[in-house]
């Protein structure tokens, strides 16, 4: 079995080897065999084993921040996917091979066929997905959007997730939804989940991503079956991509979002940035959508007033804006957590279709 490139165990594996390779140099320093020549080189090859295996250690670590490589695939630059040889029949979506992972996500390195960008999606389902009582029933989908500097991976390493999800399951505060967990900046690079030239990043989350996940999962079928949550950069796309997308997405939960007029983000050419923020959209597109706005008083990176001028352009528009400002807390994880009870309970509210909560 091949460990996951971002995944815990593989980074436990390499932290064991470090500290091995560093018992090894304190053990053997004293006792290498042969003439003085071979017992320094004998040792300038340890100091170099632990340099490595150091250095490893904070690449994979810097790498699952950062989300610059998704998979063993990525970063040894093969094409294609991890569904097997490209001679498979069928589109992208029906050839992609999904692997049990942390936490019971199971994921996939997936080329997108209408966005061309490749990248991890992570999938979790709730215990009401293999209960016999709801064999046929499809199930409502809630997109994880994870920050930038971030990957899917942090969800499950900061965002407590699926644990969270699953104990506010057990408390009756929302009902069962699938969990999609995609990378939002695929091979590192940032553009707000937005389309620009030579990176459809917005297609990939809104119709590759979704066509990946339907072909391999039993989801409702309704209309706004689907809906996004995410924090920081996430939480700025959860808000873009219902309004771009209401189709797809009837509702979109943004904790602590970047400034939502677009402003400091990482699309150069200033009128496309503008054209893709939550504020333009919600002015100039009659997008039939509920979004949930969160951040606190205290949180510089996201203060209030992002929410507070979206809330006076959202006048007279279709979409229904539920807002949330807590007295304490920064931009983080801590703080994040915090707030999901009221952003699920309030998606529970939203998406319709499948089992009831308790």
């Amino acid at each position: 079995m091949t460990l996951s490139l971002t995944g815990t165990a593989f980074f436990a594996l390499l932290v064991a080897v470090t500290v091995l390779a560093v018992l090894a140099t304190l053990l053997l320093w004293a006792r290498i065999p042969g003439p003085r020549p071979l017992r320094w080189l004998g040792r300038v090859l340890l100091i170099g084993l632990c340099q490595v295996t150091a250095i490893c250690v904070v690449a994979v670590w810097i790498n699952t921040s950062y989300g610059l490589y998704a998979s063993w695939e990525d970063l040894l630059g093969r094409d294609g996917d991890t569904a097997g040889p490209v001679s498979m029949p069928g589109p992208p979506a029906q050839r992609a091979k999904f692997t049990k992972g942390d936490n019971g996500l199971r994921e996939t390195y997936f080329h997108g066929a209408r966005s061309s960008l490749s990248g991890q999606v992570m999938v979790w389902t709730p215990p009401q997905y293999d209960d016999p009582r709801y064999r046929k029933t499809g199930f409502p989908v809630v997109m994880l959007l994870h920050g930038v500097p971030g990957s899917p991976q942090s969800w499950l390493e900061q965002g407590k997730m699926p644990g969270s999800y699953r104990k506010l399951l057990r408390e009756g505060t929302t009902r069962p939804f699938i969990l999609a967990v995609p990378i939002i900046n695929p091979g590192g690079v940032d553009t707000a989940c937005s389309d620009i030239r030579g990176r459809k990043v917005a297609t990939w989350l809104a119709s590759d991503v979704p066509d990946l996940v339907r072909h391999h999962f039993r989801t409702a079928h309704g209309p706004g079956s689907w809906a996004t949550l995410g924090i920081s950069t996430g939480g700025f796309c959860a808000a873009k991509l219902p309004l771009q997308f209401p189709k797809v997405f009837s509702a979109g939960a943004a904790l602590d979002p970047d400034p939502l007029n677009g402003d400091g983000g990482a699309i150069t050419d200033q009128e496309l940035r503008k054209r893709n923020s939550p504020i333009w959209l919600v002015r100039h597109t009659q997008a039939n959508v509920a979004l949930f706005m969160a951040t606190s008083r205290q949180d510089r990176d996201s203060p209030p007033r992002y929410i507070e001028d979206f809330q006076r352009e959202a006048v007279g528009s279709q979409v229904r804006l539920r807002t949330m400002l807590l007295d304490r807390g920064g931009h983080n994880y801590r703080t994040w957590v915090t707030l999901y009870p009221a952003a699920f309970a309030w998606l529970a509210e939203q998406l319709p279709g499948g089992p009831p909560a308790g």
